[in-house]
């Protein structure tokens, strides 16, 4: 009678040892690409860790501010000072760029993917259709999934780290830039084929700028999954803020975990008004040389 009442204590899928017997026959079968895949990108992380961390802080704020005064004015000058100075006060100036370092070369590798991705999506329905469950299933599947087999194919440390964030930080881009071409307004796609222009040149003209705001978006949000990754992937040993939360955590200390978590705030603060100043403003430099 339990038999009938409860058939999954007798009947059950062994979906894990399915899942544990792939990923040990794609190691197993492709070690070495595994650890050529790692090169390139270990070489992005470091120079961009290097370049970060080599740099004066004093110069880094100034640096940023200047950046913040061009993009959006006084405010978002001021924005980016005090979050720069905040982190440096709290004395997670290191750990911040460690952490925008990975941010960053994870970013630099989902623009090279997620924007031809898109732009193919967007040129073809074929490829739109197969896209699509990948991209629901890759927005859907939460962070810490994600961890597990990277783990398992890379091992841990900060270019594992920099691969799994791209895995889940690609997917807005892609599906953004191709909603972007998408919207563009057909009348003026159509005159211009129309007067003669090359299909490149109708992307690049007319698509790719009439969808530069929606393409930023998706951007932004990349960005701030890519940040957000960052931290979540300090679990397989990834240095940064994340680490500074994760022994706070473990050893119980309130206050360590209390500031790892006020770094995070204040760098993704800054990370996201910046990049929405992208899409919203001309900067203040090209204001004044037109």
């Amino acid at each position: 009678m339990d038999k009938f009442l409860n058939p999954f204590d007798h009947f059950t899928i062994p979906f894990g040892d399915w899942a544990e017997n792939f990923i040990a026959t794609i190691v197993d079968g492709s070690r070495d690409t595994l650890i050529a895949a790692k090169i390139p990108i270990h070489a992005v992380l470091e120079a961009i860790r290097d370049l970060l961390l080599a740099m004066p802080p004093s110069i880094g704020i100034v640096a940023v501010t200047v950046a913040g005064y061009l993009l959006g004015g006084v405010r978002l000058a001021a924005l980016g000072f005090v979050c720069l100075v905040g982190v440096g006060l709290i004395g997670l100036w290191d750990a911040a760029m460690t952490t925008l370092a990975i941010a960053l070369a994870a970013v630099a590798i989902c623009i090279v993917i997620g924007l031809p991705l898109g732009i193919l999506a967007a040129r073809s329905e074929t490829l739109d259709r197969v896209m699509r469950p990948i991209l629901d299933l890759m927005q859907t599947t939460p962070s810490f999934v994600y961890l597990v087999p990277i783990v398992m194919l890379f091992g841990i440390g900060d270019v594992p780290g920099v691969i799994v964030t791209c895995f889940y930080a690609t997917a807005p881009l892609i599906r953004l830039t191709n909603l972007g071409i998408r919207q563009a307004r057909a009348d003026l796609v159509e005159a211009a084929r129309a007067f003669g222009a090359s299909e490149l040149r109708v992307l690049y003209d007319i698509q790719l700028r009439l969808a530069r705001p929606t393409i930023l978006a998706g951007l932004n949000q990349t960005v701030l999954m890519s940040l957000s990754m960052a931290v979540v992937a300090s679990m397989i040993s990834v240095a940064g803020l994340g680490r500074v939360v994760l022994e706070g955590i473990g050893r119980l200390d309130f206050g360590r975990a209390t500031v790892g978590g006020l770094g995070i705030v204040l760098t993704a603060i800054l990370v996201d008004r910046y990049v929405q100043a992208l899409g919203v403003a001309r900067p203040r430099l090209a204001r004044g040389s037109a």
